[in-house]
């Protein structure tokens, strides 16, 4: 099957190959056709099969086939839970649209509003957001909603897990009833499909791979530690490996904090990416990281499902998630686009319980094995450690340059404490 057979428009299909895009996805082949046809679409997918792709690529060819007026009211709100996430499928909007006359544009916290509003006013057709800054200026009357033809909700169980779920119903209350909806998201729990009943309409069900599987080209190992060489063993094997670009997860923002302080001291380029981190300092690491000059980036959940790395060859657990779905998640940072890559975890006596849990969802033992002068505790304990929240820390929202009113952040106040990856 080839794009052109799916129906895609002569603009769209220029960019694709300008891209280097030949055959499309399992993904993209089952939801493209839906999607163009005006249904609603709930759609499961691994990450880095190619979801983007499977709803902007349709997107662009409806909003395209059907022009509207010179002022330009947004017609298309594709919404993310993160901000590197929000940045992607922009720049995936962008690419994709170079051959349209299609407005895009992104918003998300953490940086000043006025340019995000700016470009707003000047009229566009997509906006991608996340869902803390699209209600800010919402809010202040900086755009609306009202126009909306197609909805689409991006990492939809990543969303629910970070607590957005009264968000997502605030912004479905700003939109007309009249529209396309399109969900995408890793999973289909149950929660999802109970949030799927409430947005879809007698929606198409795509599913190319079994739910929380992971992709065969990931070879996946253990390495039983002893909890205090854990940073030891992991600076060895990035050295003795050569290993130039690795990615690694922790559980906690100062675990990611300490662990790339102690790689620089060990002469390995590192930095930290996680949700106390300025968006400055978030794109500055991780554009360092992917053009080489920082060989490893240490991050939290809140990178999981919003960094596109080509070709990536190394993901590392320095601690194994509490929760076993996110270990699938950060692990499809590697095996990209059909491309092998290594997941490593490095697994002390009270990650045991993690361990068993995460084999369980992924139905498949993880091989096991051990380095000689950094063997596990024999005497160490396997009862798990109290559960750490996402990202861990502070759990209010970051207002700093994110625009919002005095009014907007008292009323914020009352609402139910969440995780800080909230902070988008």
């Amino acid at each position: 099957m080839s794009f052109k057979s799916l129906g895609l428009s002569e603009a769209l299909l220029k960019a694709i190959s300008k891209k280097g895009y030949t055959t499309p996805s399992p993904i993209q082949q089952k939801a493209i056709p839906p999607v163009l046809e005006g249904v609603d679409v709930l759609a499961s997918a691994q990450t880095g099969t190619g979801k983007t792709a499977g709803f902007t690529l349709p997107l662009l060819h409806i909003l395209s086939e059907n022009p509207k007026e010179k002022f330009r009211p947004i017609r298309a709100l594709i919404l993310t839970p993160t901000r590197e996430l929000a940045a992607q499928v922009y720049a995936n909007v962008k690419e994709y649209s170079e051959f349209l006359n299609i407005r895009s544009a992104v918003i998300f916290g953490g940086v000043n509003q006025k340019p995000q509003a700016a470009t707003i006013k000047q009229g566009v057709d997509v906006l991608v957001a996340t869902p803390g800054r699209l209600l800010d200026l919402e809010s202040q009357g900086l755009l609306s909603l009202k126009r909306i033809e197609i909805f689409v909700l991006d990492e939809a169980d990543r969303m629910l897990d970070m607590g957005f779920l009264r968000d997502i119903e605030r912004v479905i209350k700003m939109m007309p009833s009249k529209r396309q909806n399109l969900m995408f998201s890793a999973t289909f729990s149950k929660d999802i499909k109970k949030l799927a009943h409430g947005i879809l309409n007698h929606p198409v069900q795509v599913e190319v791979t079994p739910e929380n599987s992971t992709v065969d080209a990931i070879t996946q190992k253990v390495y039983r530690v002893a909890k205090g060489l854990k940073t030891g063993l992991i600076i060895k094997l990035i050295s003795d490996g050569n290993w130039k670009q690795v990615l690694v997860f922790t559980r906690t923002k100062h675990g990611a904090n300490k662990l790339c302080e102690k790689m620089i001291k060990a002469d390995i380029t590192a930095a930290a990416i996680h949700g106390n981190k300025s968006q400055g300092a978030r794109t500055k690491a991780l554009a360092g990281f992917k053009s080489g000059r920082i060989r490893v980036l240490v991050a939290t959940d809140i990178a999981a499902r919003g960094l596109d790395i080509p070709l990536l060859p190394h993901v590392i657990n320095f601690e194994l998630p509490n929760i076993s779905e996110d270990y699938v998640h950060r692990i499809g940072r590697t095996g990209r686009a059909g491309a092998s890559g290594e997941a490593i975890s490095l697994v002390s006596a009270d990650e045991t319980t993690y361990l068993r849990d995460i084999q369980k969802l992924i139905e498949m033992k993880i091989p096991v094995e051990i380095v000689e002068g950094f063997e596990p505790d024999p005497n160490a304990s396997t009862a798990p450690e109290k559960k750490q929240q996402r990202g861990g820390g502070n759990r209010s929202r970051n207002n700093s340059n994110s625009g919002t009113s005095n009014k907007n952040r008292n009323s914020n106040s009352r609402r139910p404490k969440r995780s800080n990856d909230r902070r988008n």
